[in-house]
């Protein structure tokens, strides 16, 4: 299931529906008079699955009453939506629900995830992304994996890009993830050497929380991302803070504020469990050594 989360003119956090006029008194016929267009073309902008041209999308703010900062943020997006980005060009590779993320990703300023399960994509080798890929989709062919891990691997060039600044990027990850095997000790034991190389790096930060510490309360949470975004050239923020969350076929994007206070407030937890970056460097050298090598 796909659910795309957006700021909507009644505060909701379920997004824009075909609903989303009742409280403007507006039936989604008549916007779509407004637009010159269907109403399947207008169902599909409201619920994500197609984009929409700015002019489409200043016409819906006021039908709909949006606020200014809302305004702001969907003109912001349908300029950004109109430009292909790089990772277009490795088609289903990307599968759609993902491609949005990934846009969001590489304008993001601040990049926070949480992971108890696997190293985040942000941070993987092509060896541990290969393994992965034949290990959890053996019904992809070869040559698709290998398109999947090029995808995966050029993602990371965010991370060390000089303009616009690479953005900040902080994980938490489970102690688990370290011990947890992947076919080949050497691929996990080059894995681990590799997490110790770029947490030198002056954006990245690399935590881990320790099997002692307990149950957080991101075991509820489950594994997600929280991204922040620089301001736009007027001051108004060029993106709502968002909630990433992904499932097997498909992902959540959320950005309510209630939404966001309520990952803020797992993060926080989360940063009082976990040991600090130069704790955490020494365990993840002591389990390459002790289980990997």
């Amino acid at each position: 299931m796909k659910q795309i989360v957006r700021p909507c003119h009644d505060g909701s956090s379920a997004g824009c529906s075909p609903n989303c006029g009742k409280d403007a008194r507006l039936s989604i016929e008549a916007a779509a008079g407004e637009l010159d267009c269907s109403r399947q073309k207008l169902w599909r902008i409201e619920r994500g699955l197609t984009s929409a041209k700015t002019p489409d999308v200043r016409v819906l703010c006021e039908l709909y009453r949006a606020t200014p900062d809302q305004t702001s943020v969907l003109l912001g997006l349908a300029e950004v939506s109109r430009a292909e980005g790089w990772w277009h060009a490795h088609g289903s590779a990307v599968p759609a629900w993902f491609s949005l993320y990934v846009g969001l990703e590489n304008v993001a300023s601040s990049i926070r995830h949480y992971n108890a399960e696997l190293v985040p994509g942000l941070l993987q080798t092509p060896g541990y992304a290969t393994a992965l890929f034949q290990h959890n989709r053996p019904e992809l062919g070869e040559e698709e994996q290998k398109r999947a891990v090029t995808f995966r691997i050029q993602r990371q060039g965010l991370l060390a890009r000089r303009l616009p600044p690479a953005p900040a990027l902080t994980v938490i990850l489970s102690e688990a993830v370290l011990r947890r095997p992947v076919p080949g000790r050497s691929v996990m034991a080059d894995q681990l050497r590799h997490l110790l190389a770029v947490g030198e790096r002056h954006n990245i930060t690399i935590r881990v929380l320790p099997l002692t510490a307990g149950p957080p309360l991101a075991a509820e949470a489950g594994t997600f991302v929280l991204l922040d975004f620089p301001p736009s050239a007027l001051g108004s923020p060029s993106e709502p803070p968002t909630v990433y969350v992904e499932g097997l076929t498909g992902a959540l994007y959320l950005d309510q504020p209630a939404e966001i206070a309520a990952y803020e407030r797992v993060w926080k937890g989360l940063d009082s469990l976990a040991l600090d970056a130069g704790q955490s460097t020494e365990l993840i050298d002591a389990i390459r050594g002790e289980c990997h090598e």
